[in-house]
């Protein structure tokens, strides 16, 4: 049973059908009261079930009479995420979304999503991992186990956790271990597509076989990384600054044992630096673009998301970074393998 049937109940059902969905449902205990085409009709908790029995309705009633007739609700396609925090700050526990025929098509748990990003995910997910060998011979980089789960897995949570519900997979080598792994992702309460590479076509060419996007936004990501960070504020960062491409950055130091000179063309020196730090922020492998981008990709060839960037530059487009604050760890080789067992155990993904 999905989250919509969990908490919805047709307006023709019993008052005792009403109290068995509200005790299964536990501490999420409200239901939305439907028409046969699921449109809202209104909202009942336990309360207003024993409110209705002190004013003298009974098992017999219809559900009508006990209901909140005018429930807060979201429409899927005009939301975003300062309107979603406003719920939330309104202590608002779970709130139907509907379409715009006003039937409910999803159910925002605060508890279990802390949001909604309109976005669709592409994880990349076909390397053959050969730096990791022994290890990925039989098994597929992203279905390796850190602490007690796949790597791509703490992902796809996360993706879920602020309301990514279509996540495409790109896959190749052994991909069809990952196709069994993760299904339609219906169990997950997600839409889970799998496209599949002929021939190698780089870290970004594969998402042209991508049938359909369902939003103007799409998270690109490497599905071999660990990481906590934070997708509603990428996000919020990404449409604030109105980019066309946004990439998470991650910081890399490097310090120089000696002092520095800095000097001018005639070879005077115009400061001393004593064992400078530089900091640089490196490539994260994660990335936010708008759907129009695609067009400047060539179909059926190799194509790295850095010659889009290239191209987004050349173009005068606006792209911004977004250095991640928390954990990221790029699980390439044995040592960052072996880290990431130690990290897990210490981290919250």
């Amino acid at each position: 049973m999905n989250i919509v049937e969990q908490h919805t109940i047709l307006h023709t059902g019993t008052v005792r059908d009403a109290l068995v969905k509200l005790d299964q449902l536990a501490y999420d205990a409200i239901l939305f009261v439907v028409d046969e085409e699921k449109k809202l009709i209104g909202s009942m908790t336990d309360g207003d079930l024993r409110r209705g029995f002190i004013r003298g309705l009974g098992f017999d009633d219809h559900l009508i009479d006990f209901i909140q007739p005018s429930p807060k609700f979201i429409f899927e396609r005009d939301y975003n995420l300062d309107k979603l925090d406003l719920f939330r700050n309104n202590h608002f526990k779970i709130v139907p979304i509907l379409n715009e025929e006003k039937a409910i098509v999803d159910i925002l748990n605060f508890r279990t999503r802390t949001t909604l990003i309109p976005a669709d995910a592409v994880l990349m997910a076909g390397g053959e991992g050969k730096r990791l060998r022994p290890l990925t011979e039989k098994t597929p980089k992203p279905l390796l186990k850190v602490g007690d789960k796949p790597i791509i897995e703490y992902n796809i949570e996360r993706l879920k956790k602020v309301g990514i519900k279509n996540v495409n997979l790109s896959i190749n080598y052994l991909g069809d271990q990952l196709i069994d792994y993760f299904g339609d992702g219906k169990d997950r309460n997600l839409n889970i597509q799998y496209v599949k590479e002929e021939k190698p076509l780089g870290t970004i060419g594969s998402i042209l076989l991508v049938d359909h996007f369902s939003h103007d936004d799409i998270i690109v990501m490497n599905s071999d990384l660990l990481t906590n960070i934070d997708f509603a504020d990428f996000f919020q960062t990404y449409k604030k600054t109105d980019a066309d491409m946004a990439v998470a950055t991650t910081s890399y130091h490097v310090d120089v044992p000696y002092a520095v000179l800095e000097v001018n063309e005639s070879n005077t020196v115009k400061s001393l630096k004593e064992k400078p730090r530089y900091t640089y922020y490196s490539n994260a492998g994660i990335y936010i673009l708008k759907r129009d981008l695609l067009k400047m990709i060539p179909e059926n060839q190799f194509f790295d998301i850095t010659d889009l960037m290239d191209r987004i530059l050349e173009m005068n487009l606006k792209l911004v970074t977004y250095p991640i604050n928390g954990y990221w760890l790029d699980v390439g080789k044995h040592e960052d393998f072996k880290k990431a067992q130690e990290d897990i155990k210490h981290i919250k993904l």
